[in-house]
């Protein structure tokens, strides 16, 4: 008698179990964007939220590839007032274009 009560326990904790991962979360999506195509049109028309994680993850990006490993918010602030300016005056330009003129080597 022993042995089916631990057969049915583990037979309902497998079947929960399995219901669990089945089940869709609702609560979270999860989507990937091609951060190389946004345009600086589609960058400037983008609701607040999203135009603040684009711009958080494209400065950490970039700063990471060129070398840098501290962060200075005074510069990020100004970074992305200038990249919306530079977007404003060049709407088709991809985002991803004016970032790596602006990062470029100078020469």
């Amino acid at each position: 008698m022993k042995g089916k009560a631990i057969r049915f326990g583990s037979t309902v904790a497998a079947l929960a179990i399995g219901a669990t991962v089945m089940i869709p979360s609702s609560g979270h999506s999860q989507y990937m964007i091609n951060t190389s195509l946004i345009t600086c049109a589609q960058y400037l028309t983008m609701p607040p939220e999203q135009s603040r994680i684009l711009a958080a993850w494209m400065s950490g990006w970039f700063n990471r590839k060129m070398g840098y490993v501290y962060i200075n918010l005074n510069a990020y602030a100004r970074n992305v007032e200038n990249m919306k300016a530079w977007c404003a005056s060049n709407p088709k330009e991809l985002v991803m274009t004016g970032l790596q003129r602006a990062t470029a080597p100078k020469q």
